[in-house]
């Protein structure tokens, strides 16, 4: 760590990994200890991890990336969710990683979900960040609503592409990619997943609402968690915080580092 609480770069790798017709922006900050790979929120990049890496300082090796069209990552013909669980494989082939911890907010906790199922042998742990919570919450008037959303923020995304704050994406591949989302969040689709992993999971989740939705909807959501902790030995509350879902990683970083330290003690 240096004085600022932030970490060393002296031994960090930058750089582009290849997978499929795209390229990846990763970044390796080595080092011999546990690696951890971090997931991302649905068009977040991997920036937003800042404060939970300061957190845990460099007694791990951290891994971020940014998902396709993302971040300073190249754009793809295919941004679909078994993509996404692909390309945590190349990321981890790439450094030369066979095991680690997965942590995933939001729509990276569902990818962390799958991956962690598929890969048994290769998943240390799993820290799921306010989300992947089997609930059936979309159904048509969902569907368009969330299409309406995006071609209601569409007129300005374009203007902040540069930045990198917003996907290289058009409107309708991000609705898309939020209905897919929904269908992978039913109950049927994915409760077998969570039921089925054997490694040992742990929950950080928020409070209150998430972009696009309305009163307790959010929180109608997260209930969906308690059966699959009562069903799961290996699934756990790591802890319920008050952020809610877009500032948990800003506000409550200590307490994903709490829960990534619990996994590997």
């Amino acid at each position: 760590m240096t004085k600022n609480g932030t970490l060393s770069t002296d031994s960090v790798w930058t750089g582009m990994v290849a997978v499929d017709d795209t390229e990846l922006a990763v970044t390796d900050t080595g080092g011999p200890g546990v690696p951890v790979v971090y997931l991302n929120g649905q068009f977040a990049t991997q920036g937003y991890w800042r404060r939970v890496l300061a957190e845990l300082g460099t007694e791990w090796r951290h891994i971020t990336f940014d998902e396709r069209a993302r971040g300073k990552s190249k754009r793809s013909a295919d941004y679909s969710f078994e993509a996404a669980v692909r390309d945590v494989d190349a990321v981890l082939a790439a450094r030369g990683v066979e095991r680690a911890v997965v942590v995933g907010w939001s729509y990276g906790a569902v990818v962390a979900a799958h991956w962690a199922r598929r890969n048994p042998d290769r998943a240390l742990g799993a820290v799921l960040v306010d989300g992947a919570f089997p609930h059936d919450w979309l159904d048509d008037a969902m569907e368009q609503r969330i299409r309406k959303l995006f071609r209601r923020l569409n007129w300005f995304m374009p203007l902040l592409r540069p930045t990198g704050l917003t996907p290289r994406m058009s409107a309708e591949q991000q609705a898309e990619s939020n209905i897919e989302l929904g269908k992978l969040s039913r109950e049927r689709e994915l409760r077998p997943v969570l039921d089925a992993l054997t490694v040992p999971v742990r929950y950080v989740v928020a409070s209150g609402t998430s972009l696009g939705s309305r009163g307790d909807e959010q929180e109608r959501i997260r209930a969906g968690l308690d059966a699959v902790i009562a069903h799961n030995p290996n699934i756990k509350l790591g802890a319920k915080v008050q952020s809610n879902h877009g500032a948990i990683l800003r506000k409550d970083s200590g307490a994903i580092a709490a829960a990534v330290r619990e996994l590997t003690a």
